[in-house]
Formats: C-alpha cells, sequence, structure tokens
C-alpha cells in the first residue's frame, strides 16, 4: 500500500471535518451543536479542527460551500433532464430542481434557515451566488443567443432570477401549506420566466 501524502492527510481531515459538521448542523441547527461533538462524529483532534477553521462559524460557512456545490450540481442534471433544451424549458426544470432539493431537512435547516441568520444576509448571499449564478449566467446568454430571451445583459438579470429562486425556496420553506406554497410560487415563477421572451415586433 502507498503511503499517503501530508496533503491527502490534510484533505481527508478537512473533507470528515465538513462531513460532520452537516449532519449536525443539519440535525440539531448551528447553535445546538458544539466544537466537542463535531470533533468526535469527524474522529479527530480539536487541534485538527482549528488548523483548518478558525472557529465553528467558519467550519459551517464551509459545510454551507459544500450544500450549495452539491445543489447546483442536482439543479444542472435537472435542468438539462429532457427533450425540450430551449430556455423556458431549462429554467423551468432548473428551478423545480432547485425547489425540490429546498425539501431536503439538511437544504432546508443549513441553507435556508440558519445560514442567513448565522453568516448575515451579504456573507450568505456572497458564498450562494458563484455556484447558481454562474449556471443561470450561462443559460440566460445561451437563450439571448438563441433569441429566447430579450436581449439584456445577462450578469444582472442572473442577479434578478438568483434572487427570485432564493425567495421562492424561503416562501416555500415557511410555508403552513408547503404543497400549496410550492404551486403557487411555480405559477408565479412560470409567468416571470415568460415574461423575459423577447416582444414581438409591433
Amino acid at each position: 500500500m502507498t503511503r499517503r501524502t501530508q496533503a491527502d492527510r490534510t484533505a481527508a481531515t478537512r473533507s470528515a471535518l465538513v462531513a460532520a459538521g452537516r449532519r449536525l448542523f443539519a440535525e440539531h441547527g448551528f447553535a445546538g451543536v458544539g466544537t466537542e461533538a463535531i470533533v468526535a462524529e469527524a474522529a479527530v483532534s480539536r487541534g485538527a479542527l482549528y488548523h483548518h477553521f478558525a472557529d465553528k462559524t467558519e467550519l459551517f460557512a464551509a459545510v454551507i460551500e459544500a450544500v450549495e456545490a452539491g445543489v447546483t450540481d442536482d439543479i444542472a442534471a435537472g435542468a438539462l433532464a429532457g427533450d425540450d433544451l430551449g430556455f423556458a424549458a431549462v429554467m423551468t426544470r432548473a428551478m423545480d430542481a432547485w425547489l425540490d432539493a429546498c425539501e431536503a431537512p439538511d437544504v432546508q435547516r443549513i441553507l435556508l434557515t440558519d445560514g442567513p441568520s448565522v453568516l448575515g444576509w451579504a456573507r450568505w448571499r456572497a458564498l450562494l451566488q458563484p455556484y447558481a449564478l454562474s449556471l443561470i449566467e450561462a443559460t440566460l446568454a445561451q437563450g439571448i443567443a438563441d433569441g429566447a430571451v430579450a436581449d439584456l445583459p445577462p450578469r444582472p438579470l442572473a442577479h434578478a432570477l438568483t434572487a427570485v429562486a432564493e425567495e421562492a425556496a424561503m416562501y416555500v420553506a415557511a410555508a403552513d401549506d408547503r404543497p400549496t406554497a410550492r404551486r403557487e410560487m411555480t405559477q408565479v415563477i412560470a409567468r416571470t420566466l415568460a415574461g423575459l421572451a423577447p416582444r414581438p415586433p409591433s
């Protein structure tokens, strides 16, 4: 057997801490998890935790990034899982995949509930946007090139749609009647996407 390099051991320790944090934060919430529980779950020393992360909040930020990266992969797969690759169909499937992902308890608690309150709105959005924003911007750019989307600047338009997606997920998650909230929000999203089509010549 080949011996693991120091870089391999370092990466494995960090991955173990993030995985342990994800499990514990999802089950107990950020406030309900102590560093002792994290290092025990990850089977590492307290020194290893503080070698990789300044404190529990920084570990939580890394967990958020890991969760969002996985969600973005699911969204990308869902968006392309169909024969119709037109802008409206792709974006509709992407939004559906996003709302589906947010039904998972760990995504809901870590991303939508604890994320903004623990990290603050600005940092929470800054961590999430590189993932979703790049995906939405690329889809919009293709839609504009295909003539399916009005010729608007794709970067600010991507920010606007990212905000729609974030608010939609938080609205559904906070609703007493989630199925109804999901159904109504899906109608709103569909009308929003339809409004991006170019206007016919007058």
